[in-house]
């Protein structure tokens, strides 16, 4: 049976330190984050990894980018959390790179033609084969 959101966005915040928050729990910049984070929680309730392999991911994720010059300032924690979510879904083999590419470039065409503030909606031609 699944668990509760707080009860697993609990155990995130246990198993991964780094998580930016604050008293009342996970704090993000943007909606996307936020989305990231669910994400992420819902694929570990379905059981697609364990805290222990995410932690491995997310933390091979940071080193990489900071090894690439990564300044590590905590404004680019979401974007490695989100590098660490398109690997382990591809390293699972629920997607593979070429389709993870085709739905990065589809999103950047829709926030490109999207005025600012406005919410980003995906046409489904926005997304090439």
């Amino acid at each position: 049976m699944s668990e509760t959101n707080t009860d697993v966005a609990r155990q995130a915040l246990e198993a991964v330190p780094s998580i930016p928050r604050d008293a009342e729990g996970p704090v993000f910049r943007e909606p996307w984050e936020a989305q990231s984070f669910a994400m992420t929680l819902r694929l570990y309730d379905q059981g697609l990894f364990t805290w222990k392999e995410w932690t491995a991911t997310l933390v091979a994720e940071i080193k990489r980018a900071q090894e690439a010059g990564d300044p590590d300032t905590g404004e680019t924690y979401y974007l490695h959390w989100l590098a660490a979510l398109e690997r382990i879904v591809a390293e699972k083999g629920v997607t593979d790179d070429p389709t993870l590419g085709r739905y990065r470039d589809a999103w950047r065409r829709a926030a490109d033609r999207t005025p600012h503030g406005q919410p980003i909606l995906l046409d489904p031609n926005d997304i090439e084969a």
